[in-house]
């Protein structure tokens, strides 16, 4: 569980609810006798504008809908899994795959891995093991399993940008927003009779601006930026696959082997390793 992206989040909506309601009475203006502390809940209202929540956010919806394929919009509800999801790519873990088929490879021959390789929940590592198994040329191996890495991290990287493109339009519809609070204020205005409710609709215009701001930064900034940590993790573990699998199909040496393929992961997490039994 991404427990750092829960808590930021939760701590961010927290404080921003606890910005608009809350008053500390500090200073030479505060009120004479009043509480340090003062909550007013009423506040809240002051931040709620229908017609801005349905600027910022349909537009920015529309904008996002418009920018991307049917087949990465519909990855969206998958996108909220793999961000809270920071146990899947483990690389120690195959790590010591990797070191147990070197030690099969030596004993029985390159053949003998077929059985693990359809013991392998994920596909990447089994065609790996397939592809040296069939006694394919070392090159097109690399190639083929490079190939893979770099075509998946390029969708990684569009699932990522979608939520860029709504951070960089949320902001941009707020200001939208706001114009259009400006002008229907400045047409309204009755200058003969003072010039009506400036400070209200001044207020209404400026809030959709807040709203952009929430949605950008709030929202969809550490969607994209989880995402790619995600992103990060799952090609790390498998260039430690592509490194393994080349090793073992030149005959390396299963200790030799887990001594290189460490040097992918810091000293720490080695350090670890070694001290639970990783290395014996």
């Amino acid at each position: 569980m991404n427990i750092t992206y829960i808590i930021g989040l939760v701590a961010a909506i927290v404080v921003f609810f606890l910005g608009c309601i809350m008053g500390i009475n500090i200073g030479p203006n505060a009120p004479e006798g009043a509480d340090l502390i003062t909550i007013e809940i009423g506040n809240l209202w002051n931040f709620f504008d229908a017609a801005s929540i349905f600027i910022v956010i349909g537009c920015t919806f529309a904008i996002v809908v418009a920018s991307f394929p049917p087949s990465t919009l519909g990855s969206i509800p998958k996108h909220f899994g793999v961000i809270l999801n920071t146990g899947k790519f483990d690389p120690m873990n195959y790590i010591e795959q990797l070191v147990d088929l070197a030690q099969t490879a030596r004993k029985n021959g390159l053949l003998a891995l077929e059985g693990k390789a359809n013991e392998q929940s994920d596909p990447f590592f089994k065609q790996a093991i397939m592809l040296i198994v069939d006694a394919n040329d070392p090159d097109k191996v690399r190639a083929i399993l490079e190939n893979d890495i770099e075509c998946m991290s390029g969708r990684h990287e569009d699932a990522a940008g979608l939520y860029d493109k709504a951070s960089a339009v949320a902001p941009a519809f707020g200001m939208v927003g706001t114009l259009v609070g400006l002008i229907n204020m400045l047409r309204s205005m009755d200058v003969t009779s003072g010039g009506g409710d400036l400070g209200g609709s001044m207020a209404t215009a400026l809030v959709t601006t807040l709203y952009g701001c929430i949605l950008a930064h709030m929202i969809f900034g550490p969607i994209a930026g989880n995402l790619r940590i995600r992103d990060g993790e799952e090609v790390l573990c498998k260039q430690i696959i592509v490194e393994g699998i080349m090793s073992i199909q030149s005959g390396e040496n299963p200790k030799a082997l887990r001594e290189k393929l460490l040097t992918y992961i810091p000293q720490g997490q080695r350090e670890a390793s070694a001290k639970s039994g990783g290395g014996e």
